[in-house]
């Protein structure tokens, strides 16, 4: 077996456990509701996407594996009106990097982007062995992250934020805007460190067209949401005395995908934005 292939099965099963041992402790937290769909992403590969739903603490995540290995892990926290997306990425050991490298998101969670917890811990499975496709494909988000998040403080925004992003210490980012309305909102600005900005640093390059790896520039990275429940479905009917009423009567499945821009000390951080 090639050495590559070796490194990706060893880094897999650590993904594995890792991702037993969280499973582990949403069942002792009284989080067990889990909703298996098998989802077709946009290379045409076939993942299994796991759902899960916390009544108690009103927060859902989503996770799944790419075809090149990447974990992704989206986390709705409602109760603090917080998103969370984590990716781990397999390294190029070859080329200096760590077996993986994790990077979070952080951002504002808006009305209507998902459906309630209370409601996605009563969906089921009827069909386990379909290959769902989303019934909308929602717009890409372009989203700037201009400021750090310091990880021994982010449970001012969320209390996710550390079992989510710990292994993600220095590589956890978010958004001016979102910095600002926490802010408003009473979190102490120490949680957050603004990083170097485009507009104030012109000189920085994008990570692709960078030829030195110990050089800054500014990264993107990609990822999409490709099956998630986004909003319920609502059916009328009447009585025997015609009088209507409404019930709820299923959900509409969305695809949606997200642009991260933000600066990093060093393009060895960012090898996949490379030209090809």
């Amino acid at each position: 077996m090639c050495a590559s292939c070796i490194r990706a099965a060893s880094v897999r099963s650590v993904l594995t456990v890792r991702l037993c041992a969280l499973l582990l402790l949403l069942c002792s937290l009284g989080l067990c509701s889990e909703l298996r769909v098998r989802v077709r992403l946009a290379d045409g590969l076939v993942t299994d996407e796991v759902l899960e739903a916390d009544s108690e603490r009103d927060a859902i995540s989503v996770e799944f594996k790419l075809g090149d290995g990447t974990l992704v892990t989206f986390v709705a926290d409602f109760k603090q009106e917080v998103k969370i997306f984590r990716s781990l990425i397999l390294g190029e050991l070859e080329r200096g990097q760590n077996q993986y490298q994790a990077l979070c998101f952080i951002s504002r969670l808006n009305r209507n982007e998902i459906i309630p917890s209370e409601s996605m811990a009563r969906l089921r499975q009827k069909n386990p062995h379909a290959i769902r496709l989303a019934e909308e494909r929602r717009g890409l988000e372009q989203l700037t992250m201009s400021a750090s998040v310091n990880l021994s403080r982010a449970w001012q925004l969320s209390s996710h934020i550390h079992n989510m992003c710990s292994e993600a210490r220095e590589a956890i980012y978010t958004r001016e805007a979102d910095v600002k309305h926490w802010l408003d909102k009473g979190v102490d600005g120490s949680v957050f460190e603004v990083l170097p900005h485009t507009t104030e640093a012109p000189h920085f390059q994008a990570c692709h067209a960078t030829k030195d790896m110990w050089q800054p520039c500014l990264c993107t990275y990609s990822l999409r949401l490709e099956w998630y429940p986004c909003l319920l479905k609502y059916c009328r009917n009447r009585d025997n005395t015609g009088k209507g009423s409404t019930y709820k009567c299923g959900i509409k499945s969305c695809s949606k995908g997200y642009h991260f821009t933000y600066y990093v000390p060093q393009k060895q951080l960012c090898l996949w934005d490379e030209e090809t």
